[in-house]
C-alpha cells in the first residue's frame, strides 16, 4: 500500500522560509513524478511544483524563483523549499505521487504566512 507522509508546515511571517517533506512508503522510482499541490478554502487545488522521475522540474509561475522542489531517492523523500513566502502562499499543501492512471496523496499540511 502506498503511503505519503508529510511534515514541515506551520506559521511563518511574510518573507520567511519553510521546508516541506514528503516520505513515501515505496521507492519514488515507482512513480512517474512527485509533486506538491496546494488548496485554499473554497479554491481549486493547484500544482505548485513537480519533479519527474529522471530530472525535469515544473513550477507554477507564482512560485518560480522562490520555491525549489528536490528529491532524495535514497530516503524516498521529496522536499519543497519555500523562500520569500507571501500571504498568498497560505494554503494546505499536499504531496502527490503520480503513477498513471493513479494518483496518491498525502494528508496535507497547513502553511500560513502572516503579513
Amino acid at each position: 500500500q502506498v503511503r505519503l507522509v508529510e511534515s514541515g508546515g506551520g506559521l511563518v511571517q511574510a518573507g520567511g522560509s519553510l521546508r516541506l517533506s514528503c516520505t513515501t512508503s515505496v521507492s519514488m522510482f515507482t512513480f512517474n513524478a512527485m509533486g506538491w499541490y496546494r488548496q485554499t478554502p473554497g479554491g481549486q487545488r493547484e500544482l505548485v511544483a513537480q519533479a519527474a522521475r529522471y530530472g525535469s522540474r515544473t513550477y507554477a509561475d507564482s512560485v518560480k524563483g522562490r520555491f525549489t522542489i528536490s528529491r532524495d531517492n535514497a530516503k524516498s523523500t521529496v522536499y519543497l523549499e519555500m523562500n520569500s513566502l507571501k500571504p498568498e502562499d497560505t494554503a494546505v499543501y499536499s504531496c502527490n505521487a503520480h503513477f498513471p492512471p493513479h494518483n496518491y496523496w498525502g494528508q496535507g499540511t497547513q502553511v500560513t504566512v502572516s503579513s
